[in-house]
């Protein structure tokens, strides 16, 4: 419980921490990390532990764009929705988890069709 519970309040510090760092991004950059944060939390699967990493990786990034003068859809590119699914690519996600549940639910009771012929 002990471990829980620290992991649980570094966790907080680190999110705080990641939020702190998106309010002084260029206007641009903090509209489409917000809209990319509410896209892909809305998908995350599990504990979310995957979108966090993958959030503090994007924030580095678009630190580095935003220091280079770029602007946040040079970055992204204007399909952000693409941008976020790339990211998500190795995530765990509901998506994953409905796409697993969907076969297997079709394998399944085509099996059960199966035996009952």
């Amino acid at each position: 419980m002990e471990n829980f519970l620290k992991r649980i309040l570094g966790d907080k510090k680190e999110w705080k921490g990641m939020e702190a760092r998106a309010e002084v991004l260029p206007g641009d950059y903090r509209i489409v990390y917000g809209e990319m944060q509410k896209y892909m939390w809305r998908l995350t699967g599990g504990d979310g532990l995957d979108i966090v990493a993958i959030l503090k990786d994007l924030l580095g990034l678009f630190e580095t764009g935003a220091a280079d003068g770029k602007r946040a859809l040079e970055v992204t590119g204007e399909d952000v929705a693409a941008f976020c699914d790339e990211l998500l690519r190795n995530a765990n996600t509901y998506t994953e988890n409905w796409r697993e549940a969907l076969n297997r639910d079709v394998m399944n009771k085509l099996q059960s069709e199966e035996k009952k012929k």
